[in-house]
């Protein structure tokens, strides 16, 4: 029981838990909290520091760490290229699906590829009318008759 009063063991353990939380509510922000902790729990295994200094410290390495790495982080592992989003767009644009019920004002369901989407069309869709892609709009597929 006594491991756990140490300051080190206590800080990294907020830092994994602040690691986890990540994962769970992405947006590459707790993240760097986390790596503030951890940081702040080695300082606190070489020297033996006060709570204020290693606040300070949890404070500082967190909010450099967020303000130099998380643009050049965020683009490097979450950006998409537009060559990515067009051959993405290609997999739907120009490719038929069939109406799974009728459209009612503009919007119902289409089948493709196996799945059921949302889709909207300007014109009336009857069940089992085939459709083609014109475009997609996050999980909206807009649609016109064949």
């Amino acid at each position: 029981m006594e491991l756990l009063s140490d300051p080190a063991v206590i800080w990294f353990l907020v830092g994994l838990g602040l690691m986890l939380l990540e994962l769970a509510l992405p947006g590459l922000v707790i993240l760097f909290f986390g790596v503030g902790a951890w940081v702040t729990a080695l300082v606190c295994a070489i020297t033996d520091i006060n709570l204020n200094f290693q606040i300070l410290i949890f404070l500082l390495a967190s909010l450099l760490g967020l303000v130099l790495l998380r643009k050049y982080l965020k683009k490097r592992f979450f950006s998409r290229t537009d060559k990515e989003i067009e051959d993405q767009l290609e997999e739907f644009i120009g490719k038929k699906a069939r109406a799974v019920e009728p459209f009612e004002e503009g919007s119902g369901t289409v089948e493709f590829k196996g799945t059921r989407w949302s889709a909207s069309c300007e014109e009336p869709v009857k069940k089992g009318q085939w459709l083609t892609i014109i475009s997609k709009e996050g999980l909206t597929l807009n649609v016109k008759p064949t």
